[in-house]
């Protein structure tokens, strides 16, 4: 395991976050943070590259926190930023290659094929973070869009309701169980998941 890479892109990812160009503020930090904590998970479960899931997931956003610009296009933008951040630490070419392909395709809005267990787990690890980030959800609702109550739990449902629907079928089953305590506490009672 490159101890060298993640720590440096942890420093990397905060530092560009904390620059007043990231327009999503520090909650994108708390997001990341969690894609780490949940493609690690998943890299242990399905038996993929640890070491690639976690880089990739340390830079599947580093285009959109560095120019918000490149938002619409972030996966791609963010799969060239990666090739030379990780040039710069002299890393396997044919990892860089497979952490390009988790990055391109680790959104959920963009229908792409996952050909790997690595561009599963961070696809999977970014659509489950939302659940880690319901303080930043709510604050999105309530403070940067003024929502009224019911209109922000209502939409902090929806955005989880959609990230989970993400999700592949195994990662649905085992995240099941944290879907349904979470819209519990925001009062949506679920009997199946």
């Amino acid at each position: 395991m490159r101890e060298d890479i993640l720590r440096g892109l942890q420093k990397e990812v905060y530092d560009r976050c904390l620059k007043p160009t990231n327009k999503f503020g520090m909650g994108c930090y708390d997001h990341i943070k969690a894609v780490v904590k949940n493609a690690t998970f998943l890299a242990k479960h399905y038996g993929a590259d640890q070491e690639v899931v976690m880089i990739a997931a340390w830079l599947h956003d580093i285009a959109s926190v560095t120019d918000y610009s490149l938002y619409e296009q972030h996966h791609i933008h963010g799969a060239e930023m990666a090739y030379h951040i990780l040039k710069e630490y002299h890393y396997d070419d044919a990892k860089i290659s497979l952490v390009q392909e988790c990055i391109r395709n680790h959104r959920g809005s963009v229908n792409s094929e996952k050909r790997s267990k690595e561009e599963l787990c961070v696809a999977d690890a970014d659509a489950i973070s939302h659940f880690d980030s319901v303080p930043s959800l709510l604050y999105l609702a309530y403070v940067t869009r003024g929502m009224e109550m019911e209109e922000g739990v209502d939409f902090v449902k929806g955005k989880l309701t959609r990230s989970y629907q993400k999700l592949s079928a195994e990662s649905k089953i085992l995240y099941q169980n944290k879907f349904r305590e979470v819209m519990e506490v925001l009062g949506e009672p679920v009997i199946s998941a």
